[in-house]
């Protein structure tokens, strides 16, 4: 699916490349001058600039060796990639485009590199380019009828062109239905790409204000639709599975998953979780499970930190003779991955850990924690659905509050005050629905 998504770019950036050339040259005989160039640009490029970045990349692969200077070779080649591109007539942001293009293959010094600039591309640049292209986008003056007729009509195009084209493409090749539909959903998906293209097109007057806000609009329910579109199909396809007589054996036992953020965590809820089932005679099972930011790690990092952060658990599991799954996984919103895993595996208990918030401690972060609560759409829908007091004080923090609204399955809450072993567990019955 990556590989298609980049070979589309690449397609699609040489295209509007020469679709520059020729509308800046304003004839296609002096547009030819201008192609000319720019295929001259683009084997320098590759030829000479990329061999000498790659032997940087390859020599200077760890955070010490990257220093300052190296990193300013690399920003420079991009701002001179640009400006040679413009100044040939084919747009500064193909020569960026380019730059990235030519950096080494080095998987390490990528990494790095990023790391160095995604911060500051996807706090600061980013948001301020959708802005900028939510600024230019008139949605008022598509005030006739029949300019909304031709939007609709602009989205039934596009979504037959990408999503049908590819789905065809890829059962044509051998793909399945089930796969096909889903690699012509994830392509239908119009991103920064085609915002990218659309703001060029805006400046060099080859699209007309009302034109600009009808493909805005396009790439925004094309990439909305993408979600529901998966998930319908998932749904269309869905199988139940035939369960052997070991799976069904599995499936009648008390099932734990402990969730947990650090190692020191996992420890103490895998000897909380031994304390309950110790003695049920085998009839018992632990999955200890570990989300990572996906902004965290690189990939060269993955496995080592895999094996680093369920070191301690696998080897107290050992000690205490408990056969323990692990799962691991990157995920850009942990506490809903961790929601879906127990309500989807059918687990019988979930433990998680209290953390801290870090709205609690101080006047200001108190004042920031309840500012929040009033902004959030989701709290406020919640209060008036009589599902949450959003005057309440909680003891629990935002992490542990979503798990505990959201999770089908029961919750245990540890909160950890240096205990290192159980000699007894003491439960209070509050209700009789709780004595189970």
């Amino acid at each position: 699916m990556i590989t298609c998504a980049a070979a589309d770019d690449i397609t699609a950036w040489c295209i509007l490349a020469a679709v520059i050339a020729i509308v800046k040259a304003g004839s296609f005989t002096s547009s030819l001058y201008t192609i000319g160039l720019a295929l001259a640009y683009v084997t320098v490029m590759i030829k000479v600039v990329r061999p000498f970045l790659l032997r940087i990349g390859n020599i200077y692969t760890s955070k010490q060796a990257l220093t300052k200077p190296i990193v300013t070779i690399f920003f420079l080649t991009l701002i001179v990639s640009a400006y040679a591109a413009e100044v040939i007539g084919i747009h500064a942001l193909f020569g960026a485009f380019m730059a990235g293009a030519i950096m080494p293959d080095n998987i390490k010094f990528r990494n790095l590199f990023i790391e160095k600039v995604e911060d500051v591309a996807l706090i600061v640049l980013l948001p301020l380019f959708f802005v900028f292209t939510g600024l230019r986008t008139q949605i008022g003056l598509l005030s006739d009828p029949a300019l909304w007729k031709l939007t609709a009509l602009i989205i039934v195009i596009a979504v037959a062109g990408k999503f049908l084209g590819s789905a065809l493409a890829a059962r044509f090749v051998g793909q399945n239905w089930k796969d096909s539909l889903s690699i012509g959903a994830l392509m239908n998906t119009r991103g920064l790409m085609e915002l990218v293209v659309l703001n060029i097109g805006y400046d060099l007057g080859v699209l007309t204000p009302q034109v600009f806000s009808m493909m805005v609009l396009m790439a925004l329910v094309t990439t909305f639709m993408t979600g529901p579109a998966l998930d319908l199909i998932n749904w269309a396809f869905k199988t139940k599975p035939q369960a052997s007589a070991q799976e069904l054996k599995e499936m009648s036992k008390y099932k734990i998953l402990l969730s947990f953020d650090q190692p020191k965590t996992g420890l103490g809820l895998l000897k909380l979780a031994n304390a309950f089932t110790s003695k049920m005679n085998g009839n018992a099972s632990l999955t200890a499970i570990h989300f990572s930011p996906s902004n965290k790690l690189h990939f060269y990092d993955v496995e080592e930190y895999e094996k680093e952060v369920f070191r301690p658990v696998v080897e107290e599991s050992v000690n205490l003779n408990r056969k323990l799954e692990t799962v691991f996984k990157e995920s850009t919103d942990q506490d809903n991955e961790i929601i879906a895993a127990a309500n989807k595996g059918n687990y019988d208990l979930l433990l998680i850990s209290l953390q801290e918030s870090i709205y609690e401690g101080s006047l200001l972060g108190r004042l920031l924690g309840f500012t929040t609560r009033i902004m959030n759409p989701e709290k406020l829908l919640n209060t008036v659905t009589g599902r949450e007091n959003i005057f309440e004080s909680s003891p629990f923090d935002e992490h542990t509050r979503q798990i505990v609204s959201k999770s089908q399955v029961p919750v245990g809450i540890l909160v950890d005050k240096g205990y290192s072993d159980f000699d007894q567990v003491f439960i209070p019955i509050l209700e009789e629905q709780d004595v189970f």
